[in-house]
This record gives C-alpha cells, sequence and structure tokens, in this order.
C-alpha cells in the first residue's frame, strides 16, 4: 500500500549520508541531510553520522539504523516500526509523535530526547510542518509510541517523555534519571532493575508490569497505577528452598518418568522464581511441572521441554530459540517479546493401548505472544484458541491443522507462513 511520499533507494540515500559528513566536518561541498516526508523503508544506515539531520514525516520502517550518530536529529512524526536502532545514539533528538512500534533499541542513547505528543498537521505546501493527509489523515495529536520495543539498557535520562506509551516494551536494565514521564504507559513492561532515580512517574500506568529490582528514589508515583505488576516479593519461592539442588532433583524426575511414577518425584516448579538458575537450558525438563513459574528474561534456547506443564507461566523476553516443547501445555502463559525462532510446538504421538494413535498437542489457549519472533516455528496442530498474537512475527511459521478460533491476530505477519487446514475465524493473510 502506497503512502504516497518519495520513495528514496540505497545509493541516494549513501549521497546524502556522504554530503552530510562533510558538511558537519566543515569540508566544501557538504550539505545538511534534510529529508522531510520520504519514504526511506529498509534502507541502512548503519554506522552513520546523521546528527543535526532533519527526518521530519518520513517512513523508516524496518530501516537498519544500528550505532548510528541521531543526536539532535528532527524525527518528529516519523515511522520507525521495526526498525533497527540497537547503540544508536538519539541524545536531544525530537522523537514527539513518533511511532517506534517493535523496534530494536537495546544500548540505545536517549538522554534528553523529546519523547511528548506532536501535533501532526495537514501538508498544504512544501514548507508546512506536518504530514500528508494520504499517509496520516486528519490533523491529530499523535504520542510517542515505543509499545513492543526492546530498549534494554538504553538511557533516557532527562528525557521528556510525558504520555509517552510503552505498552510490553522491554525496558530492562533501562536508566530513567529526572526524566519526565507523567502519564506515561508502561502496561506490561519489563521494568526488571530500572533506575527512575528523581523522575517524574505522577498518573504513569504500570499494571502488570515487572518492576523487580526497580529503583524509584526520589521518584514522583502520586497517582501511579501498579495493579497486577510483579515485584521481587511476587517473583515466588526460590529454588534453594526445597533443600535439593536442580540436579539432584532431576534425578529423582528421571527415576520418575523411567518408571512410570513408581520410583522417584515428579519434579513441581509451579510457582517458583527460575530467573537466576544458571544454565537451566542444559537440563532436560521433560514432563516437569512449572505452573506459574517465572522463566523472565532466562535464557532457554535449545531447550527439551516436551511434554510439559508451563500453564501461566510468565517467559517475557526469554530466549526460546529452538526450544523443544512439543506435547506441552502452555495455558495462558506469558511469552511476550520471547525469542521463538525455530521453536517446536508439534503434537507428540502417543499408541494407545488399543494399538490406536493419540496426538498429544500443545495447548497454547489464551497466552500471550504479543511481539513475539517465531519465525520458521512449527506449530502444526497446535491449539492457538484466544492467544494473542498482536504484532507477532510468523515468517515461514508451519500452522497446518492449527486451532486459531478467537485469536487476536492485530498486525501479526504471516508472511511465508504453511495455512493449510488451519482453522480460524477471521482471514488470516500470508
Amino acid at each position: 500500500m502506497s503512502n504516497g511520499l518519495q520513495k528514496l533507494t540505497q545509493s541516494e540515500l549513501d549521497e546524502i549520508i556522504r554530503k552530510h559528513l562533510k558538511f558537519i566536518s566543515g569540508i566544501r561541498g557538504g550539505a545538511r541531510a534534510i529529508i522531510k516526508f520520504k519514504d526511506i523503508s529498509g534502507l541502512s544506515f548503519h554506522k552513520a553520522d546523521l546528527s543535526q539531520s532533519d527526518f521530519t514525516g518520513s517512513v523508516l520502517v524496518g530501516a537498519n539504523m544500528s550505532y548510528g550518530n541521531f543526536k539532535g536529529v528532527s524525527f518528529f512524526a516519523c515511522d520507525l516500526r521495526g526498525a533497527n536502532l540497537e547503540h544508536a545514539c538519539f541524545a536531544r533528538a525530537d522523537l514527539r509523535g513518533a511511532t517506534v512500534v517493535g523496534a530494536k533499541l537495546t544500548g540505545a542513547d536517549f538522554q534528553k530526547a523529546d519523547l511528548r505528543e506532536g501535533i501532526i498537521l495537514n501538508r498544504v505546501g512544501t514548507d508546512n510542518v506536518g504530514l500528508a493527509d494520504s499517509y496520516y489523515g486528519e490533523s491529530k495529536k499523535a504520542k510517542t509510541i515505543f509499545a513492543g520495543a526492546r530498549l534494554a539498557e538504553t538511557n533516557l535520562s532527562g528525557a521528556m517523555g510525558r504520555d509517552t506509551d510503552f505498552t510490553d516494551a522491554d525496558l530492562t536494565g533501562v536508566i530513567i534519571k529526572d526524566a519526565d514521564f507523567q502519564n506515561a504507559n508502561f502496561h506490561g513492561a519489563n521494568l526488571t532493575g530500572a533506575d527512575f532515580t528523581g523522575s517524574d512517574l505522577k498518573n504513569a500506568n504500570l499494571k502488570s508490569s515487572v518492576i523487580s529490582g526497580t529503583i524509584m528514589t526520589d521518584t514522583k508515583t502520586e497517582g501511579m497505577d501498579t495493579t497486577d505488576s510483579i515485584s521481587e516479593e511476587k517473583m515466588g519461592a526460590k529454588l534453594e528452598s526445597l533443600g535439593k539442588t536442580l540436579p539432584q532433583l532431576l534425578e529423582e524426575h528421571t527415576a520418575w518418568i523411567a518408571s512410570a511414577g513408581r520410583k522417584g518425584a515428579r519434579l513441581d516448579l509451579s510457582g517458583f522464581d527460575l530467573r537466576h538458575i544458571l544454565d537451566l537450558r542444559a537440563y532436560s525438563l521433560t514432563a516437569v511441572k512449572a505452573i506459574g513459574a517465572m522463566f523472565i528474561n532466562q535464557n532457554l534456547e535449545g531447550i527439551n521441554a516436551q511434554s510439559a506443564s508451563f500453564d501461566r507461566a510468565d517467559f517475557r523476553d526469554s530466549n526460546m530459540k529452538k526450544a523443544d516443547v512439543r506435547g506441552s501445555s502452555m495455558k495462558n502463559a506469558m511469552l511476550t517479546r520471547v525469542n521463538l525462532v525455530g521453536a517446536n510446538f508439534s503434537p507428540l504421538l502417543f499408541k494407545n493401548p488399543d494399538g490406536s494413535n493419540r496426538l498429544q498437542r500443545v495447548n497454547l489457549t489464551g497466552a500471550n505472544l504479543r511481539y513475539a519472533i517465531m519465525t520458521d516455528s512449527n506449530l502444526s496442530d497446535c491449539i492457538l484458541t484466544g492467544v494473542d498474537l498482536s504484532y507477532a512475527v510468523l515468517h515461514g511459521v508451519d500452522l497446518r491443522r492449527a486451532d486459531l478460533t478467537g485469536a487476536i491476530l492485530d498486525n501479526a505477519d504471516f508472511h511465508g507462513a504453511i495455512l493449510t487446514d488451519v482453522i480460524s475465524d477471521k482471514p488470516i493473510n500470508a
């Protein structure tokens, strides 16, 4: 769908960057980069120095801006959805009214950036500050939106961010000192270890957020809503309280499996805080019970966890790339922003006493998979009823015979997905 903006090529952008570098270096023949109301989606700015440039109203969807210098740049009302902004500098940048949904911003610097609402105007002339109606519609006030963005370990100190939307964003370890985030929305965000020292969070929404280790020294919190937020005290019991090491517990669990329950004991980690167990992925969790357990930020790449019970478990921001969870139950699990690339959610095949076959399907009923990356994963025969896949990336996913009845598919990307015999009560565009 056309956005009505002029599309630049990579070679045209490279020339603009070259001239801008001359400009900021004081070399003859340079020119300040002014790229207003242009479509530069998918292009690369990797390591470019575009400080003091102007991108007002431009579309940079999926652009690679990692490690770049954008200090003092105007991104007023820009569309930066899905862009790679990792380790880039946005100090004192103007991001009013920008959309940064699902972008990667790990290690970026937003010190004293302006994230407030911006007035989006109708463009009636080439010099008017605003956006074309064909792309943004009627004149309106737009919030800066970081929903679902990965902002781990960024620096937002001194930022002006009233009303900014950080819904479902990963703000693990973020430094947000002396910033203004009145009325900001952190609903469902991961604020583990974030430092809000001296900041203003009056009337901010922290519902269902993770606030374990969050520092709020001298923070203004009047009217702040922390309903259903998860503090350190709510993370659950530590494994040490069982009086046995994980290898000892797993030895008993292995005996329980081998003897069909006659020896040993099934490993029950329900309600436990498992975030800090080193090398958890090295252990086989086949058939374990971990209902309501906390795995937030865990590295579970390649883990073996077939036929396990993970109902209501919280995996937010975990790495579950190539995880094998065949036949497991994950009803109402929290899998927001989880890396599930190449994960296996297919069924297990069992023989019944009469010789017939029985499929044990993965059950993700009601699970939250917002912003999850599920490229090339196998969800064949998976029960996905009522699951929330908003903004999830499902490129090349195998969904044959999967049941998506009642699923929320807002802005989910099914490019190249296998949809043979999928059950859904709404259209899926692959």
